[in-house]
């Protein structure tokens, strides 16, 4: 009897680190758990494109989105669904790292431990470290912003500086380019000061055409405009292009050539297309009509077509 009492008195006496304590830790657990479990579902679902649904994630839509309006569809929604999936990752991250935070910080306030100085030493952990990766904290940062903005997407063809080319992943670090030549480039997003989108609303292609000093030029602009109208109207071209060829005129002057330059409006990423059938189209123009060449005639047309 006296060991049943001293056990139930030792009982009572602990039953705040024995039974209130670990419920009440136990509960906080189970809390953030519940909460990061409803928080991850209510991201993938607007993180994700549901048939019936649209074509865009229910997050994109209050988000400015630049898909290139000539892309194809699988272009647009793998771009689409590659900014969405990155952006709920980094939702995914800061709700565990605050339920985290939260738990531990709510953990050692029921043991009684001063939690002051742990939130005094955080900020100086948390400033040394920011400190010391400011790199790695930049390109997150900027990748976070060129997502948010759309600034570029998987399909675009981009100027980044040193890489150009075409996208074929973006990420929170790091962004792929895959150039004419095939070499795949990995582009620091903190290292990018500028980004030339080629691929965006529309583009202009541009066309320089060498005359030689003795052709009559008003003549050369007529037959290289007259050209320039029949090949975008044609089938081969009539897709790609938005507006008519403009002739802008004389370019640039030399000691043994002119250079005229046309402009026509064109969708992303069919500019270089339109440019290499115009320059094609027109050269034979000017050979039928006699507008003579700064170069031997008849060695730029004998390249092959596109």
């Amino acid at each position: 009897m006296a060991t049943y009492t001293t056990a139930f008195e030792w009982t009572e006496t602990n039953r705040e680190w024995l039974i209130e304590n670990p419920i009440r830790i136990v509960g906080y657990v189970i809390v953030a758990l519940v909460a990061r479990f409803v928080c991850s579902r209510l991201i993938d679902r607007v993180t994700r494109r549901r048939p019936g649904e649209g074509s865009m994630p229910l997050l994109l839509r209050h988000l400015r989105d630049r898909a290139p309006s000539g892309a194809s569809r699988a272009v647009i929604n793998q771009r689409r669904s590659q900014r969405a999936r990155t952006i709920g990752s980094v939702l995914k991250s800061v709700v565990s790292i605050v339920l985290l935070t939260w738990v531990v910080l709510a953990i050692l306030s029921v043991l009684g431990v001063n939690i002051a100085p742990f939130i005094a030493s955080a900020g100086v952990i948390g400033l040394a470290i920011g400190f010391g990766a400011q790199n790695l904290v930049r390109d997150f940062v900027t990748g976070i912003f060129m997502l948010l903005e759309d600034q570029y997407g998987v399909g675009d063809i981009v100027d980044l500086g040193e890489a150009v080319g075409e996208v074929e992943s973006v990420g929170l670090r790091i962004t792929t380019v895959r150039d004419v030549d095939g070499t795949l480039w990995y582009v620091r997003n903190g290292e990018i000061a500028r980004v030339g989108n080629m691929s965006q609303e529309y583009a202009v292609a541009r066309v320089e055409l060498p005359v030689a000093l003795t052709a009559d030029v008003d003549r050369a602009q007529e037959v290289a405009l007259a050209a320039a109208h029949a090949a975008v109207e044609s089938d081969a071209l009539s897709e790609h292009v938005t507006g008519e060829p403009d002739m802008l005129g004389v370019q640039e002057l030399s000691a043994d050539q002119l250079i005229l330059r046309m402009t026509v409006t064109t969708k992303p990423n069919s500019q270089w297309k339109v440019q290499r059938t115009l320059r094609r189209e027109i050269l034979r123009a000017y050979d039928e009509h006699g507008i003579e060449l700064p170069y031997p005639r008849g060695q730029l047309l004998a390249a092959s077509p596109n």
